[in-house]
Formats: C-alpha cells, structure tokens, sequence
C-alpha cells in the first residue's frame, strides 16, 4: 500500500500543480476543520475527496480503503465513548442520558446519549482532517514536500530526519514482508502458540534486519562523501492554476460564512 501510495503521488493529475498552492489549501480546510461543526466538516471531507478523486485521479478503491482504514480506529474507540456503567443505586442520575441499557448485578450499563453525540463529532472530525492529510499525501511526492518544507525554512535537521524515516517505511515494510512469507511457508501460523512464537521471531528479525540495513545505508553514505546535508533531485516544472486557486479561495470563503452562520445559530 505505501509503495502504491508513494507511486500515485508522483503519477496524479495534479502533479504539476505547484505543491504550495496544494499545501495552502489543505492547511486552510485543516484550520477550518479544528473549530468547524460536524456539518462544515463533512462538507470539507466530500469537498476534499472531490479534489482527491477527481481533479487528481486517484482510484476510488484506494482512495475509499485508505479511509476505510482509518475509520477502523475510530470504530475501536467508540465504545469507550458510547458505553457508560454507574450503580443500581445512581440510575435516576443518568435516565435522561441513556438510550438503551441492561442491569447486570448491581451495575447498570447503558449507550449514552452524550457519548454517541460525542464519537460522532470525533468521527466528522477525524474524516474531515484524514481527507485533508490524504490529499497532500497522494497528490504531492514526499521529496516535493520535504524541498518545499526547505524553502520556507523549516530546519534542515528535520527534513533529513523525515527522509530518512520515510525511507525506512518501505525497508520495514519489505523485510516484514520477506519475513511472514517465508514463515507461512512454513506452516509458520497454523496454530495460535506456534503464532505467537513467529510473531517474536519476526519481530526480533525484522529489529535486526533493520540494524544491518542501517549500517549499509550510513557505509554507502560515507563512500559517496555524504557531508550532512541530503541532496534530493526534483523537477520545477511546476505551474500556478488560476481556476484551481479561484475554486479554493472561493470555497474556503463559502465554508467559513457556513461556519460563522451554524456558530450565531446555535447562539441564539
């Protein structure tokens, strides 16, 4: 998935779109996003998806499995947020909150009210912030990125960092592939002890696999003079989109007057 990920961020529709005017807006809907109502923040993860899909190609299969993804961690959390418990003593406290409950023993557990209220506002949240993320993270290479972050002044000391974590995703990923191959191999999974002895062992394998990759990629490093500083080649043959700017100011402006209308609403 990373390596698909990393290839459509360099073979979108949307390639050649200066990556500033990309960032500008995803860090706006971003900012829109951490004080917006449920309402604004749908209506930014569907405007976001629109950008993502159509205006930069990518496949709506990926694009709905990377989603797919991250809404798995939301659904985890959600009964830590809807799933309430007092005592048979306390249910007066709390009958106006729940929706449904059971009494089992001396407690009474219930769905609450407040709580879905509250994973809901976590969910438009979190898919409104996802989309943003996604869109910088398809449509925009990361050595594209990290040269931008450069320009304007981000340290150097990060960037380097960053590139070399994101080179190290596709090190792990490949060697823990490698590795659970070779063990379903061998009838590595069959049963739940012998997967737990496997699991160890490819942990373990994959943390020193990973050392002995580190220390090729630092004696490659040293042999071609590396001299602190990560010289990335990127092409410039970007251009600046009146109509995709005019579209992005316009529905910025649009979302924040929907905003600023649900805000005095709610006052009233």
């Amino acid at each position: 998935m990373t390596l698909q990920i990393d290839t459509l961020a360099y073979t979108n529709k949307l390639r050649r779109l200066v990556p500033e005017q990309k960032l500008l807006l995803a860090i706006a809907l971003l900012m829109i996003t951490a004080f917006a109502h449920p309402l604004v923040q749908i209506l930014i993860a569907v405007w976001m998806s629109i950008w993502t899909i159509f205006y930069a190609g990518i496949p709506a299969k990926i694009y709905l499995k990377l989603i797919y993804i991250a809404s798995f961690f939301w659904l985890t959390s959600l009964p830590a947020l809807a799933i309430n418990g007092v005592g048979i003593s306390q249910l007066n406290l709390v009958q106006n909150d729940a929706v449904y409950g059971v009494n089992i023993d001396f407690y009474y557990l219930y769905i609450s009210q407040h709580g879905l209220e509250q994973a809901w506002q976590i969910f438009t949240r979190a898919i409104a912030s996802i989309a943003c993320l996604y869109f910088v993270m398809l449509t925009i290479p990361f050595t594209d990125l990290l040269q931008t972050l450069r320009r304007y002044g981000f340290p150097l000391l990060l960037t380097d960092l960053l590139l070399l974590m994101y080179r190290f995703i596709f090190v792990l990923l490949k060697t823990a592939s490698e590795l659970w191959t070779a063990q379903q191999a061998r009838s590595g999974y069959s049963t739940f002890s012998l997967s737990m002895k496997s699991l160890s062992l490819l942990i373990s394998q994959l943390f020193q696999r990973t050392l002995e990759k580190y220390q090729q990629i630092s004696l490659s490093l040293l042999s071609r003079g590396f001299i602190g500083e990560f010289q990335v080649w990127h092409p410039c043959r970007y251009h600046l989109s009146k109509r995709y700017a005019t579209e992005a100011i316009l529905g910025c402006l649009m979302l924040i007057i929907l905003e600023w209308n649900l805000h005095f609403n709610f006052i009233k």
